[in-house]
């Protein structure tokens, strides 16, 4: 009875039972809602916010230059994938099992908990690569049990929104790798000089290591050490048969990286201008909603090969200018056809110590324009029925007001055909042919032909707007020029425009919704004019007539040659000597030049 008495008095009312009941199940699925709603939301929109390296590349994808991130560390934008050699050693290093399990490895954290508690303290993470990245994500955090914890959840909820491959390529793009050298591209270019894609097996297992200790790549320091767990994760890839005895060998046989080199800046004045215009980035973005940033890298039209060899021109010329006091030099490639940039030198800054001013990008800096406008007015004038080639124009003495313009000869021809004066460069019958056409109307011609730069009124600049009285750069010289030469290439397409034909330049390469076409080429642009402001043939006897310009030195017997190429060209030189111009096209390229001093001073230059 005493039994039955006390079972009957620890036993809970039936009320009581019930009212649990009725509460218990709807508590339960509560908290798995507000569990798995937390567990979905636990990402950041953006997983990393750091500034990234701007980064440009040739039309091929290789690297051109790099500027260094805004926190000074040098961290390219996210790849678009991951060398198989560096996947395969990273893997091998770090996470056995990377392809196996779903963000945490419970083998991994068993030998980590079991090692733990034998040494009383912390020996092993048991960090999977995943976790490494949600890590990476939270700079700053202390390593503690509960941070852990946090980085196991989140690593689960990342393997559910990206691939295994965009695992590797964050970590590859975040990991430190010594310094302040941040992801695997920064990392190869920084050690190796090249690519990561181009990487060896002994210089990917030495990259594969230093994520995890990347002080031992400092120069000098811990050699040693890094050698060794490199040969480690060498012998480790021969015995999971990852590589062969011989590709061992030869790995273990490399040099381990010296210092730093630094990374290309084989045009940097077109990467300031890129950071500068701040122009959007059309390609090469690898994310996932809610997971990556989207960072980008620009693919530029340039074509590297011909960079390296403009840049060694203008370093060769460099050298004998800067005896005559001349520092500065700049030039730029298009493309006729389609409008592309193929080299963009913006000045010798890179051969210089830049106390010249060198570090000016000319290309886009307004100078004087010197002799340079004389085929436009000659082809506005033919294009109106006012001129013919043959016609003879007067070249005497003139004086039209206060202004009295001469010859460089400081001679006079009489009269001398319009082509001629063109081809020799002669002020006089210019300034008259100007005085003939009108200030304002050349002053519209040129803003309808794509010079940007004419802030004054017509009335301000007068006649000697033809002399070099105002002021243009050489990237919109250059594209009006090859404007010309794609007028007469384009004569007998039947769906060209004019609003193609005489448009500005590009550098950005641009994606087609033509799969057979890599670059959308010409689709006008603010300086186009749609009425066409010269007609083909205006623009094929202008250039016809640039042809008979003398040119200077051992190019003057050009004809003689039969493997010579036509080039029609013009060259100018402002007041003082201070600017010189050459401007030459073909129907495939035009070429524009500028030597002189960016800062307005200097001895002068002739051309």
């Amino acid at each position: 009875m005493l039994i039955l008495h006390w079972k009957n008095r620890s036993s809970p009312p039936a009320e009581t039972n019930s009212g649990w009941n009725a509460i218990k199940w709807p508590l339960i699925a509560v908290t798995i809602v507000l569990s798995s709603m937390f567990f979905w939301n636990c990402l950041p929109a953006a997983l990393f916010n750091a500034p990234y390296s701007t980064v440009i590349l040739d039309r091929n994808g290789e690297l051109l230059g790099a500027s260094i991130a805004a926190d000074q560390q040098w961290r390219f934008p996210l790849a678009t994938h991951v060398p198989d050699k560096f996947v395969q050693a990273i893997i091998g290093f770090e996470d056995r099992r990377f392809f196996q399990h779903p963000g945490v490895d419970p083998l991994a954290v068993g030998r980590a908990f079991w090692q733990n508690l034998r040494a009383r303290h912390v020996v092993s993470g048991a960090s999977t690569i995943t976790m490494q990245v949600i890590r990476l994500s939270r700079p700053g955090r202390a390593r503690t049990l509960v941070e852990k914890i946090i980085e196991m959840i989140m690593a689960l909820r990342l393997e559910l929104s990206a691939s295994k491959s965009e695992i590797l390529t964050l970590y590859a793009t975040h990991a430190p790798f010594g310094g302040n050298v941040i992801g695997l591209e920064a990392a190869a270019w920084r050690y190796f000089g090249r690519e990561p894609d181009k990487l060896s097996w002994g210089e990917s297992a030495v990259l594969a290591v230093l994520p995890n200790k990347p002080a031992l790549i400092h120069p000098g320091r811990n050699r040693g050490h890094l050698l060794k767990r490199r040969n480690a994760l060498l012998d480790h890839l021969e015995h999971t048969g990852v590589i062969d005895s011989l590709t061992c060998k030869l790995a273990k046989s490399e040099p381990l990286p010296p210092k730093p080199v630094p990374i290309h800046r084989l045009a940097p004045h077109l990467l300031t201008r890129l950071q500068l215009e701040g122009l959007p980035v059309q390609q090469d973005m690898i994310g996932a909603p809610n997971v990556f940033n989207d960072p980008f890298r620009t693919r530029t039209t340039l074509i590297k090969d011909l960079q390296v060899r403009a840049a060694e021109i203008i370093r060769r010329h460099y050298i004998d200018l800067a005896g005559n006091g001349i520092h500065n030099a700049a030039a730029v490639i298009v493309e006729v056809d389609s409008g592309r940039i193929l080299a963009y030198i913006g000045n010798v800054h890179q051969f210089s110590k830049g106390e010249h001013g060198n570090h000016v990008d000319v290309i886009i800096a307004p100078r004087s324009t010197g002799s340079i406008l004389k085929p436009l007015l000659f082809a506005a004038m033919l294009d109106s029925g006012e001129l013919l080639p043959t016609e003879l124009v007067p070249d005497i003495p003139t004086r039209l007001g206060g202004f009295a313009p001469q010859n460089y000869s400081r001679t006079y021809q009489g009269a001398v055909p319009a082509s001629m004066a063109l081809a020799r460069s002669l002020n006089v019958p210019a300034v008259r042919m100007l005085q003939s056409y009108g200030v304002n109307r050349f002053y519209a011609q040129l803003k309808r032909l794509g010079l940007t730069t004419l802030h004054r009124p017509a009335n301000d600049y007068g006649l000697s707007l033809i002399l070099g009285g105002a002021e243009a750069t050489l990237w919109d010289i250059t594209g009006i020029y090859a404007g010309l030469a794609r007028c007469v290439n384009n004569f007998y397409e039947k769906n060209a425009s004019n609003q193609k034909i005489f448009s500005a330049p590009h550098y950005v390469w641009r994606i087609s919704n033509d799969p057979g076409n890599s670059d959308d080429g010409f689709k006008g642009g603010p300086h186009s004019h749609p009425a066409g402001p010269l007609s083909p043939a205006a623009c094929w006897l202008t250039l016809q007539a640039m042809l008979e310009v003398v040119r200077p030195g051992p190019e003057a017997a050009w004809r003689n040659f039969a493997s010579t190429h036509k080039v029609a060209w013009k060259t100018g030189t402002s007041f003082g000597f201070r600017d010189g111009w050459a401007i030459g096209t073909s129907p495939d390229y035009t070429v524009g030049v500028w030597v002189g001093s960016s800062v307005g001073t200097g001895e002068g230059v002739d051309v």
